[in-house]
C-alpha cells in the first residue's frame, strides 16, 4: 500500500451546523450511497446496460459542496460519475434511476445514460464520459455569468459554477488551460478534485510528478487547498470559503478533497489491482459513519431518527425503481427530437 497523505487537521465542532444542517447533509450522503447499491443490484440483475460506474465512498465530496451552492441557480459539471452529484443537485431520484434504465422519462429523456445526466432545471450541466471534458465547459459557465454581470450589467448573475473531476485529469491540458483563463478573469468557479488515488487501474502516485493537486494551484495564482474528502464538514466548510470568494469577484479556488471509492472504477471492474490493505483501511473512513458517530456526539440527533431517514431513504430508491421500470421507452417517432443542426 503506498503512503498515506497527511490530512490537514479539521475540528468538526468548528463547523457548527444546527441539527437541521446535520439531517441534512446525512440524508444526502444516505441517498446516494443507497441509490448506487440499488444501481449494482439492478446491474447485475440485467436491468442496467452499458458502463455504470458507482460513487460509493465519496459520497462526502458530492454533499459537502453541492449542498453548499444555492439549489437551481449555480451549477455543477460533473464526470462519468455523475448519478451521486444529480442526486445532491436536486434531480430527483426517480428521473436520475429512468435515465440509466433509458427510459423516456430520464433527466435526459433516455437519451444519456449512465454517463450523462443532464437538467437545466437543477443547475445539472451534465455527466462527461471523456476525462477532464467537463472543466472547459464549467469554466464556460462561469465565464457567462460573469459575463452577465459586469458587461451586460444583470446584477442577479453572482453564479457560482463547480466542476467535479478526478486525479487523472490533472495532467490533461484543458486542466491547466483552464486553471489559467478562470485567474486571468477571476472567474467565480470552482474547481473540485476528487483524489481517489486511482484513474482506472493507475495509482495516482505512479502517474504524476507532483501528487499534492492542489498545489498546482499556486503556479497560477489561484487559492488551492487540500481536505479530508471523507469527512463532510471538512469539505463543506473548504465550500463555502470558495463560494464566498467566488461571489465576492476574488476569483476560483481548486479543492484536493482527498477520498476513496469503494468499489472498483466500473461494475464491469474486477477491481483486483487495489491491495486489500488499502482498501481495508479506507472503509474505515466511511463518510456516513464518521457524520452519524458525530451527530450522535454533539447530541443533535438520535440514533432512531437516523434510522427512519434510512428507512425513508430506502423506500424512495425502490419507488424510483418501479418508476424506472414502468416508464415507456422514448418513442421512435421522437429520434431526432433535441438534436440541433443549422440548415444548409
Amino acid at each position: 500500500m503506498v503512503q498515506e497523505r497527511t490530512l490537514p487537521a479539521f475540528e468538526a465542532t468548528s463547523a457548527k451546523i444546527s441539527k437541521e444542517v446535520g439531517l441534512m447533509l446525512y440524508e444526502d450522503m444516505v441517498l446516494g450511497r443507497l441509490f448506487e447499491d440499488k444501481c449494482a443490484e439492478m446491474y447485475y440483475r440485467g436491468k442496467m446496460f452499458g458502463f455504470v460506474h458507482l460513487y460509493n465512498g465519496q459520497e462526502a465530496v458530492a454533499t459537502g459542496v453541492i449542498k453548499a451552492l444555492r439549489p437551481g441557480k449555480d451549477y455543477v459539471c460533473s464526470t462519468y460519475r455523475d448519478h451521486v452529484h444529480a442526486l445532491s443537485a436536486g434531480v430527483p431520484a426517480r428521473q436520475v434511476m429512468a435515465e440509466l434504465f433509458g427510459k423516456a422519462t430520464g433527466c435526459s429523456k433516455g437519451r444519456g445514460g449512465s454517463m450523462h445526466l443532464f437538467s437545466a432545471e437543477h443547475g445539472l450541466l451534465g455527466g462527461y464520459a471523456f476525462v477532464a471534458e467537463g472543466i472547459p465547459v464549467a469554466t464556460g459557465a462561469a465565464f457567462q455569468s460573469k459575463y452577465r454581470r459586469e458587461v451586460m450589467g444583470d446584477q442577479s448573475s453572482d453564479l457560482v459554477s463547480t466542476c467535479f473531476f478526478g486525479d487523472g485529469a490533472c495532467n490533461n491540458g484543458q486542466f491547466f488551460e483552464c486553471l489559467n483563463m478562470a485567474v486571468l478573469w477571476k472567474l467565480p468557479m470552482i474547481y473540485v478534485v476528487e483524489n481517489n488515488k486511482w484513474a482506472i487501474g493507475m495509482a495516482h502516485e505512479r502517474a504524476t510528478s507532483v501528487p499534492e493537486i492542489y498545489k498546482k494551484a499556486h503556479a497560477f495564482g489561484m487559492a488551492g487547498v487540500e481536505v479530508d474528502g471523507m469527512d463532510v464538514l471538512a469539505v463543506r466548510t473548504a465550500a463555502l470559503e470558495a463560494i464566498e470568494r467566488a461571489r465576492a469577484g476574488e476569483g476560483p479556488t481548486l479543492i484536493e478533497a482527498l477520498t476513496y471509492r469503494f468499489r472498483g472504477h466500473s461494475l464491469a471492474d474486477p477491481d483486483e489491482l487495489r491491495s486489500k490493505e488499502e482498501k481495508d483501511f479506507w472503509f474505515t473512513r466511511d463518510p456516513i459513519k464518521k457524520l452519524a458517530a458525530y451527530l450522535i456526539e454533539q447530541n443533535l440527533v438520535e440514533q432512531q431518527e437516523l434510522k427512519e431517514i434510512d428507512q425513508k431513504i430506502q423506500a424512495t430508491v425502490d419507488e424510483a425503481v418501479e418508476f424506472a421500470l414502468s416508464s415507456p421507452e422514448p418513442s421512435p417517432d421522437d429520434l431526432y427530437r433535441y438534436v440541433f443542426a443549422e440548415d444548409e
